[in-house]
């Protein structure tokens, strides 16, 4: 038995709400060889679901095939879900609708427009895929009851037709910060590397590429994956921990773990695995199913929670010179952080790890440091304190939250969380929601990849979960080769909080680790253009205020003009590890941030994004005629461009370009 379902809905009108019920076809028994496709709207990918001993489903993107005989499965306690599927009934719908995001990090507006099947089977579970014009998801729901079922595993089996180009993290333990530096591998020789985290580039060699990850991650473990035989890749998990023991002030020790991975309630929706499809690089960053794909806002009212940049102390230690007190971690200089924020409209400062007496105690500030004092001169200037915790002391003290509102702190950031099994997860959900109570958002590092938790919980500002500039006090990891990776990997499914702003600008060949004049790599005008390239709910400004803020005035000013939220984001032109060149709304501007890898580059931009019959302004500031051999070598160029108009813009290799348009 053979029987295909077409999908070729015509829309006649966009709507806000969910068509339901196009299609119920229902079987008795078990079959084999029963073929369903589901087609996305525009018809450009195809998922061919195939019910034989398993739930087997091929991706097509147009006639080329992306994904072959892939299979699915859910091992719980006592059975397999997916093993020998018995098909009870096929539903097909349509979701067609405008989001309209709370936080707009990306677009204010998401358009959600994709076909849905829902598989049903015997045995009390469904299968559910999505089909976009940009990728494919599927997850399980269950419907076991409301007692707890317990998960063994997951079976997430990927086969490529064919050796396919990858971009891997690989990692040798579950436990970890993830700031894994990314390695250039393909389907077949990545068996000689460890699992790797998400997401993962897959690179078709045929234009095609696929971003794979999760989404609507909730009370479950993070997914890993690992290269098996041929062109295959299995899931791996990290099983839940049960027993602890100390390991100091911001860990502890798995003593005892689980036979499960999970332990979750009977009836739920699984997590989303995730297949972002692109045949230009341009089309990835602009992706969003992670959102949609995810619950939405659980918090109701969100007019409380402020986006916006950060003055941060830790990555230079504090170590202020040009004034004329005893710089450190103490009340003068939190002032002088205060002062500098003020000046520039920069609405918090972060106050990181030495501000409390001891990393175990939240209640106890530094001797050195006068808390409320500095609540009370912040809130004189318009400034708000955000407060650093080990992810242990605030499992050990949930209760911080109610009284850092009562103090008027206004959010946490906090570090060291370092796993990914169900328990950490359900750890960051408790935490966002506990902080929601109160009015706090939060910042998370040590820190996984975003799935989704973000817009159900969006006081949720950034993860960290990157090789982010904070590497560059140490080995120098965070290089514009790296980079040149990020948005179209780990900041495509998420805010990430990388921590730029280092005005002490280097080619790889001259750094020098330091921490007291900590230097970034890439050219100034690279730096700049990260503000604008970079998707951050909380966006610092790393460096010294002194020497490279006040001094190089005409660089802060155009960083901190830089919004956070955005009406709209396009972007102009992308190689995924190479350059990438992005323009973002906020009201009548446009910013635009261009970074290069090593490389010197000139790119053409297409400026049709503009109104027409308008004449702007634009203000740019690119690599100077010497940033090539002198990486702080810049030009500031202002003039005037029309929606006709072609603009060429010179990259210095590890080279950058920022504008604004007006």
């Amino acid at each position: 038995m053979n029987q295909t379902f077409l999908i070729g809905i015509k829309f006649f009108k966009r709507t806000c709400s969910l068509i339901v019920l196009i299609l119920i076809v229902s079987y008795s028994g078990y079959a084999k060889n029963v073929s369903t496709e589901l087609f996305s709207p525009d018809k450009s990918i195809k998922v061919e679901i195939n019910l034989n001993d398993k739930i087997y489903y091929s991706v097509y993107q147009d006639d080329q095939i992306l994904l072959e005989n892939s299979y699915l499965g859910l091992r719980l306690k006592d059975e397999v879900l997916g093993d020998n599927p018995k098909s009870a009934s096929q539903k097909v719908s349509v979701i067609d609708e405008i989001i309209e995001r709370e936080i707009p990090l990306r677009n204010a507006k998401v358009v959600n427009n994709c076909n849905v099947l829902l598989m049903k089977f015997k045995n009390k579970y469904s299968v559910e895929f999505r089909a976009y014009n940009d990728g494919v998801a599927y997850r399980f729901i269950t419907n076991k009851g409301k007692d707890d079922i317990e998960v063994l595993n997951e079976d997430v089996h990927l086969n490529f037709p064919a050796k396919f180009d990858a971009v891997w993290s690989p990692t040798g333990s579950f436990k970890s910060s993830y700031e894994i530096t990314y390695v250039e591998t393909n389907t077949t020789d990545a068996i000689e590397l460890d699992k790797s985290t998400l997401p993962v580039l897959i690179d078709t060699k045929q234009q095609t590429k696929i971003l794979i990850s999760e989404a609507d991650l909730f009370d479950y473990p993070c997914l890993f994956l690992k290269t098996i035989d041929g062109n295959a890749m299995d899931s791996r998990f990290p099983k839940c921990p049960v027993e602890f023991g100390d390991d100091g002030d911001r860990s502890v020790k798995l003593l005892i773990e689980a036979e499960y991975i999970a332990k979750t309630t009977g009836n739920r929706n699984f997590p989303w695995r995730v297949f972002m499809i692109s045949t230009d690089d341009t089309q990835i960053f602009e992706n969003e199913m992670v959102f949609k794909l995810s619950r939405p806002n659980e918090l109701g009212d969100t007019d409380w929670i402020k986006p916006g940049q950060v003055s941060w102390e830790w990555w230079h230690d504090a170590r202020l010179y040009g004034v004329d007190f005893k710089s450190g971690y103490n009340l003068e200089s939190y002032k002088y952080y205060i002062d500098f924020a003020s000046e520039f409209g920069i609405p918090y400062i972060i106050m990181d790890e030495g501000w409390a007496k001891s990393t175990r105690d939240p209640y106890t500030p530094n001797p050195t440091i006068d808390l409320f004092e500095l609540i009370k001169y912040g809130k004189s200037k318009n400034v708000k304190i955000v407060l650093w915790l080990t992810w242990l002391t605030v499992e050990n003290n949930m209760e911080l939250f109610k009284t850092f509102s009562d103090w008027g702190i206004a959010g946490v950031k906090i570090d060291f969380m370092d796993r990914s099994d169900q328990w950490m997860v359900k750890y960051y959900e408790r935490v966002a929601r506990e902080a929601a109570k109160h009015n706090l958002f939060v910042d998370y590092h040590g820190a996984f990849k975003p799935a989704g938790m973000e817009r159900a919980l969006p006081n949720i500002l950034a993860y960290e979960g990157i090789v982010g500039m904070e590497q560059n006090i140490w080995g120098g990891r965070a290089t514009t080769t790296n980079n040149a990776y990020l948005p179209f990997i780990r900041n495509a499914v998420g805010p990430a909080d990388f921590t730029p702003g280092a005005m002490n600008s280097t080619h790889p060949e001259d750094y020098r680790p330091s921490r007291t004049n900590t230097v970034s790599i890439g050219t100034r005008a690279y730096q700049l253009a990260l503000y604008v390239v970079l998707e951050s709910g909380i966006q610092m400004l790393a460096d010294n205020p002194y020497y490279y803020y006040y001094r190089e005035r005409e660089c802060t000013e155009f960083i901190t003009s830089v919004p956070v939220v955005w009406d709209e984001t396009k972007v102009l032109d992308a190689k995924a590890g190479k350059y990438f060149v992005v323009a973002k709304r906020s009201n009548d501007k446009w910013y635009i941030g261009a970074i290069t890898d090593t490389e010197a580059r000139d790119i053409t931009l297409d400026l049709s994004f503009l109104k027409s019959g308008k004449v702007y302004k634009i203000t740019s500031f690119q690599d100077g005629i010497n940033a090539g051999v002198q990486a702080v070598d810049y030009k500031k160029v202002e003039g005037q461009v029309k929606k006709d108009d072609v603009l060429k813009i010179e990259l210095a290799r590890d080279g950058g370009w920022a504008a604004v348009i007006e």
